[in-house]
């Protein structure tokens, strides 16, 4: 029976009886929302026979919603309900994306397939018309400002025309026209609507590089825009911009023409607004500290990664998971500037190069003003490649007097031979894998893991690969000894 008729049959026995069964229309109205479905009918005839799925957003990742295989006559439906609010997208056989707003509306589309979205015209879905509309009309007027900024400097710079004022006036004029035309449709989006939170933030992602290159004014106010954002949200975790967001918040930071020390200062205070804003959602900020300092690592930016670290090590009240505070001590214990630990070389130990009299016993017997200490295993997928790009780099580096030391983190005992007996560079293994006392002192949590340390065992850097520690090799080594 049709639940809103049954209401209205029955509503009145409900009322009745609500105060001897106060649950019972609680339930009722509960049963209503969490069943609450929402159709996507759609027109696709060259889609005929094709297996099209709905596809959400949460976090980081992605999830299916629910997926159909389209008629003969090329026409689908899909549903989707309360709980997948947010953004989505349909996808075919050839995986090219159509993105919709779910937004607890009807939709009705027709076209020829996702790829084409010029050829798809949505039928019904307020929102879904608004996001098409902005969709089309932003990338326009984007262009035109472009263009509108490359006359700036040409009336600006060049002497033949910047004499003229009245054509700079007029540019002037009309970029403010675009500016305040693309501010309008967005100010004029219904208050409440998912478009009028998503299209705001799709327009600051989208926007930073060109804010980076051509309208560098705009880079102070976009800073102060992501630093503002509410990362608590439960909206943002369904856009599909969560990681967009922070990535283009910290690369317009770095790429915001500032020396390398602003650049590190700006990206803590960058950080301190958003461990502020997270403080009061421990998943969350688990969540996104993991995916920054990652971030941060990978882009070589090692100063901010410490300082998120320390911060969240020291300052931060919520409750932090344990892989995640491995990762974080590993910087608190092993930042750069701090002494690495010594450790002997008494298990089993292959020193190519070394007369048997002479092979180092420990680390600190190594007398090259330079060690490369790396930690990998021959199950680690990345490690073989590494240490093969080490093994094909070692003679340039031990010339320039840098000495490679390969903790192996295998538990076999042939297999390490096996492994490590074409490589020139010394390696030692205990067998004891995560157990290993070497592996715990240098706060190893995952292969390979790479320092470098000068004659003093200061470590002096932490390079996420081989190439970038082969590119400091050749700029402060190789060049400097020209």
């Amino acid at each position: 029976m049709n639940f809103l008729l049954f209401f209205k049959r029955y509503r009145i026995s409900y009322f009745m009886n609500f105060k001897r069964f106060p649950s019972l229309l609680i339930i009722c109205f509960l049963s209503f929302h969490v069943l609450a479905q929402y159709n996507i009918n759609g027109s696709f005839p060259p889609l005929a026979g094709q297996q099209v799925k709905l596809v959400g957003f949460q976090d980081f990742g992605i999830y299916t919603i629910d997926s159909t295989i389209v008629s003969k006559q090329g026409n689908f439906k899909m549903s989707y309900s309360d709980k997948d609010q947010g953004m989505g997208y349909l996808s075919a056989a050839d995986n090219e994306a159509y993105f919709v707003v779910l937004a607890n509306e009807n939709i009705q589309l027709k076209g020829q397939v996702f790829s084409l979205p010029e050829t798809i015209t949505t039928l019904s879905g307020n929102e879904n018309k608004l996001f098409t509309q902005y969709a089309l009309e932003h990338p326009r007027r984007e262009q035109a400002l472009s263009a509108w900024d490359y006359l700036t400097k040409i009336y600006t710079l060049d002497t033949l025309f910047a004499v003229q004022p009245v054509p700079k006036q007029a540019i002037a004029t009309e970029k403010q026209r675009i500016k305040a035309e693309d501010s309008l449709f967005l100010a004029t989006l219904p208050k409440y609507s998912y478009v009028s939170y998503y299209l705001p933030l799709r327009k600051l992602v989208s926007s930073v590089s060109t804010i980076a290159q051509y309208r560098t004014e705009e880079i102070p106010s976009a800073i102060a825009t992501f630093r503002n954002m509410d990362y608590t949200d439960p909206r943002l975790y369904k856009s599909g911009l969560l990681k967009e967001t922070i990535e283009s918040h910290f690369w317009l930071i770095e790429n915001s023409g500032r020396s390398l020390d602003s650049v590190f200062s700006e990206m803590n205070i960058s950080i301190d607004f958003m461990l502020g804003n997270l403080a009061g959602d421990p998943k969350k900020l688990n969540e996104i500290t993991d995916f920054l300092f990652k971030l941060l690592e990978r882009r070589s930016l090692f100063k901010p990664a410490e300082y998120l670290a320390l911060k969240v090590l020291n300052e931060v009240s919520c409750t932090i998971n344990d892989d995640l505070i491995a990762k974080l001590e590993s910087y608190r214990a092993m930042k750069i500037g701090n002494i690495a630990p010594d450790f002997d070389f008494e298990d089993d130990c292959f020193a190519p190069g070394y007369d048997v009299a002479d092979s180092p016993k420990k680390l600190s017997d190594i007398k090259c003003k330079y060690t490369v200490v790396i930690f990998a295993a021959s199950w680690c997928p990345q490690c073989p490649e590494e240490l093969s790009q080490i093994g094909r780099l070692y003679q340039k580096w031990k010339t320039n007097d840098v000495e490679v030391v390969h903790v192996s983190l295998d538990d076999d005992e042939q297999i390490f031979r096996n492994f490590t007996s074409i490589f020139p560079f010394i390696s030692v293994c205990d067998y004891q894998k995560w157990d290993s006392p070497v592996a715990n002192a240098y706060h190893v949590f995952a292969t390979p893991t790479i320092y470098l340390l000068n004659d003093k065992q200061e470590i002096l850097l932490k390079p996420t690969s081989v190439r970038q520690l082969d590119s400091w090799v050749d700029w402060y080594l190789v060049q400097g000894n020209k």
